[in-house]
C-alpha cells in the first residue's frame, strides 16, 4: 500500500520542467484521480534506465511502496486493481477498449501531424543533452529532418481541427467521457492536448473551438494540473482566406441523427434533409 499516500512518479519533462508525452501525462492524471500525492523523479529523455534502476528505458514508471509498475495501461489497470475502494479510473473493460480506439484516431489525427508541425520546438525545448537523442530518433521515426518536417506547416495547421469533429460530436452531448465525471477516457484524450501544449510555439486550434471548455475544465482538474509553467497556449490560431472551416457551426450528423427519436416530429427536419424535400420545398 501507499505509504503516506505517496506514490514515486517518473516524469518525462522538457528543460521547463513542463511534463511531456501523452502516456507520461495521462498516468499522472491516473494516479491524482486515485488521490494520491506525487514524489516526482523529474527527468528528460535520456538517462531513463539509470534513474529507473535498470527496470526501463521508457516512461512511465511509478514505484508504490517498492512495486514497480511500468507502462501507462499497466499502471491505470494495478492503480483500480489495487485500490478498489478509491474513485475508479476504468470500471468496466469495454471502457479500456473504447478508450483505446479512441486515442488511436486521436493519434492519427491529431498527434501526427501537430508532431510534425512542432518538431523543432520539441528538440528545441529539451534538455540540451536530449537533443541528440530527439534529433536521431524522430528523425528515424518520422522521416526527414526536423526543419523538412515544420516547412509549410502554416498550410497544414489548419487541416487538423476539422478532423477533431467526431470528438466535438460526442462532447456537446456530454460534459466527459466518462458522463458527468471524467474517467481515463477524459484522460488519454486530454494527454493529447496537455502534450501539444508542451511544444506548440504558434496556436494550434481557434479561440473559438468548441472543444475548449473540456480542455480548459480538463486542464484545470487537480489544482490545475495542466496549469504547470513551461505550456503554450493552445487557442488562437487565426484562420486564412481558403483555410477549410475549423469546425462545423451547426448542428451535424457525427453522432448519427442530430436529436433523439422520440416520433415523427422530432426528426421530420432531418428526414426533409436527407430526403431532398427540403430542398423541393424551398424551389415550389
Amino acid at each position: 500500500m501507499a505509504k503516506d499516500n505517496r506514490i514515486t512518479f517518473f516524469d518525462l519533462q522538457h528543460a521547463s520542467g513542463a511534463t511531456t508525452s501523452p502516456f507520461v501525462w495521462a498516468t499522472k492524471y491516473a494516479l491524482k484521480h486515485k488521490g494520491f500525492d506525487l514524489d516526482v523523479v523529474d527527468g528528460g529523455f535520456t538517462g531513463i534506465l539509470e534513474r529507473t534502476q535498470g527496470r526501463s528505458e521508457r516512461l512511465p514508471v511509478i514505484v508504490d511502496d517498492g512495486e514497480w509498475v511500468l507502462d501507462s495501461w499497466l499502471i491505470a489497470e494495478y492503480l483500480d486493481r489495487k485500490y478498489p475502494d478509491r474513485p475508479t479510473l476504468i470500471g468496466d473493460p469495454s471502457v479500456r477498449v473504447l478508450a483505446q480506439f479512441l486515442e488511436t484516431w486521436l493519434w492519427k489525427t491529431a498527434v501526427g501531424p501537430w508532431a510534425r508541425c512542432f518538431a523543432v520546438q520539441y528538440r528545441d525545448r529539451s534538455f540540451p543533452q536530449d537533443i541528440p537523442y530527439i534529433v536521431e530518433s524522430r528523425r528515424r521515426m518520422w522521416g526527414a529532418p526536423m526543419e523538412d518536417l515544420v516547412s509549410g506547416r502554416e498550410d497544414r495547421l489548419p487541416l487538423v481541427l476539422p478532423e477533431l469533429e467526431l470528438l466535438r460530436g460526442i462532447l456537446r452531448e456530454h460534459k466527459w467521457l466518462g458522463g458527468d465525471s471524467p474517467n481515463y477516457a477524459d484522460y488519454r484524450a486530454l494527454a493529447v492536448f496537455l502534450w501539444c501544449s508542451s511544444i506548440a510555439d504558434v496556436p494550434p486550434m481557434t479561440d473559438d473551438e468548441p472543444l475548449r471548455d473540456w480542455i480548459d475544465r480538463g486542464f484545470d482538474l487537480f489544482g490545475g494540473l495542466g496549469r504547470i509553467p513551461g505550456m503554450s497556449p493552445l487557442f488562437g490560431l487565426q484562420p486564412r482566406p481558403g483555410d477549410p472551416e475549423p469546425f462545423a457551426k451547426g448542428p451535424t450528423l457525427v453522432g448519427g441523427l442530430i436529436s433523439r427519436n422520440t416520433g415523427p416530429t422530432s426528426t421530420a427536419a432531418e428526414t426533409a434533409k436527407i430526403t431532398g424535400r427540403e430542398e423541393t420545398a424551398k424551389n415550389a
